[in-house]
């Protein structure tokens, strides 16, 4: 998986990760800034679950859009 096309257009879709994960914030997204482990954490965090369901999600998110 290539997460370097997401962080490089994070400006663009960052608006698709506040929609998928509704309890993250434009702060939060904005502290991600495209790192898929900064994400991570955040949906792991925000959501209560453990790291390797937030793994999971994240990696959904990324294929979603082309990485």
């Amino acid at each position: 998986m290539n997460w370097d096309r997401i962080e490089g257009n994070w400006k663009q879709i960052k608006g698709e990760a506040i929609s998928q994960w509704g309890k993250l914030t434009d702060d939060d997204v904005d502290v991600a800034n495209g790192d898929r482990q900064k994400l991570v954490g955040l949906v792991q965090e925000r959501y209560g679950v453990a790291k390797d369901e937030a793994e999971r999600q994240v990696d959904e998110f990324a294929a979603k859009h082309g990485a």
